[in-house]
């Protein structure tokens, strides 16, 4: 098996500087990364980045747009969904820490860093990653309703005092 990711898009660090780069995943690769992320199907993937050079880090800016096919929560059937998002990661060379006996707190700053060695980053990956995070593993298909009906996991209406009088408050 190979190291390299499905949708890899490297770029050299030294070329970073105020490129906007579109991508698009090719019908091989969104199949081995429907495979990965252990959905039935990825039928479109493209993303935006725009980079930018701090010192040795370097900030990528943009979003990700994707048709998926996804299993319901509920009726485990497929059904389609869009998801886009915008995205903002700052890659980063590797941070040596030294041992540290207390919990260390990490900013909001740091949340969306992506380590990279050598001299180049790939946005692929990073747009990869940001679609598996998008991907909501309880979505329910259109058909949801109609098999919590079925199978009767329909939720009771509240009853007791305090719903009476809740219902007496909307009437």
């Amino acid at each position: 098996m190979s190291d390299t990711p499905e949708f890899s898009r490297l770029v050299g660090t030294g070329d970073a500087e105020g490129r906007t780069l579109d991508y698009e995943a090719t019908e091989e690769e969104r199949a081995a990364l429907a495979k990965r992320f252990d959905i039935p199907a990825i039928k479109s993937l493209t993303g935006t980045l725009t980079l930018a050079k701090k010192g040795r880090d370097i900030a990528a800016t943009g979003s990700f747009a994707a048709t998926i096919v996804q299993d319901c929560a509920v009726s485990g059937e497929p059904f389609e969904t869009e998801l886009a998002e915008d995205m903002a990661l700052t890659f980063v060379p590797p941070r040596h820490f030294a041992a540290v006996e207390e919990p260390v707190e990490v900013g909001s700053d740091e949340l969306d860093e992506i380590e990279y060695e050598g001299q180049q980053i790939d946005l692929g990956e990073a747009i990869a990653q940001s679609l598996a995070l998008a991907i909501d593993p309880y979505a329910e298909g259109p058909n949801a309703d109609r098999v919590r009906k079925e199978k009767g996991l329909e939720e009771p209406a509240p009853s007791g005092p305090l719903a009476d009088a809740l219902k007496g408050l909307k009437e």
